[in-house]
């Protein structure tokens, strides 16, 4: 009754803020997005019917304040009634940074715990519950070019590019390894409530999935990059003018940027994209991930370089 899973994160290029439904944890909008190869969480799951209660390790360390989540996503993936958990988790990449951490997690948890308990399910079923604990989530059980839509009574999930057919690099500048002062569930709740830019971003969000996804059946990388960009950019302005306001970026974010803007003055087919958190995420063309890494290395305030690639979605890696 054991079993691990491996799982990736997702790097948003149309991006969900705020959410239409919190009990279900419904994404207001639907989104696109990429999912790497290279940053992972995996993540075993390990029922016994003698634990008195769920334990969580993360890291090698404790970690009592995330398990109310997960033992809630256990329960929707297994039922309330079922063993109680030990769960041991480990990442290679920064957590709870704006680097959908959680993304990876949750996509693991469910892969993991379905397995140790013998309860089969198929992506979509997974998706859907990976997705209440996390909405990101439901999207790292896909590979490639992955698709959420958020309809009435649920969302679903579909990979519309598979790496193979448009392979790309991501070159992810760290500007700050800690956690955020504000978790994202929150942020949107925030924005939701007082931003006035809120309604117009939920309005305009289906002409940037059309844009994006014409743009990826086409391989025209011009035309992505200039949508992922301008929805990135609204949604933090939608961030910036809640009350109060929610501002993840850093000086050092700002400098990234700028880099960002003399590669593309020079040619380089590079773009920027940045989630609910300081880390700039540069997506290129394979073969300038070079001098992409290379100029973002050397900007003021980076700490450290990731580099990936685009992979597939989450996956069992062990069951006994």
């Amino acid at each position: 009754m054991r079993a691990t899973a491996r799982a990736q994160p997702n790097i948003a290029l149309i991006k969900y803020w705020g959410k239409r439904d919190t009990r279900r944890n419904l994404p207001a909008v639907g989104s696109i997005s990429i999912t790497l190869a290279d940053l992972f969480t995996e993540t075993s799951v390990e029922l016994d019917d003698d634990l008195l209660h769920d334990c969580l390790v993360v890291n090698d360390r404790d970690d009592p304040g995330m398990m109310p989540r997960i033992s809630k996503c256990l329960d929707e993936v297994l039922g309330s009634d079922r063993p109680r958990a030990r769960v041991d988790s480990r990442c290679n990449f920064p957590i709870a940074a704006g680097l959908a951490s959680s993304a990876s997690a949750f996509a693991a948890v469910v892969v993991a715990g379905a397995a140790a308990a013998g309860q089969p399910h198929n992506a979509d079923e997974m998706a859907r519950l990976a997705g209440r604990a996390s909405g990101s989530a439901a999207r790292s059980l896909f590979g490639g070019y992955v698709e959420l839509t958020s309809d009435d009574d649920d969302i679903s999930v579909a990979s519309i590019c598979s790496v193979e057919e448009w392979p790309l690099s991501v070159v992810v500048a760290i500007t700050e390894s800690g956690a955020k002062t504000i978790g994202s569930s929150e942020a949107m709740e925030i924005s939701r409530n007082t931003s006035p830019f809120y309604d117009r971003w939920v309005g305009a969000q289906a002409e940037d999935l059309k844009t994006a996804r014409d743009a990826i059946s086409a391989r025209d990388f011009e035309k992505l990059a200039a949508v992922a960009e301008h929805n990135c950019l609204k949604m933090h302005s939608v961030m910036w003018a809640s009350r109060p306001p929610v501002v993840y970026w850093n000086s050092a974010t700002l400098n990234c940027l700028q880099a960002i803007r003399e590669l593309q003055s020079r040619g380089v087919a590079v773009f920027f994209t940045i989630d609910a958190g300081p880390q700039v995420k540069a997506i290129c063309l394979p073969e300038e991930e070079v001098v992409v890494r290379s100029a973002l290395a050397g900007t003021s305030g980076v700490s450290n370089i990731l580099v990936s690639g685009l992979g597939a979605g989450a996956e069992l890696v062990k069951q006994r």
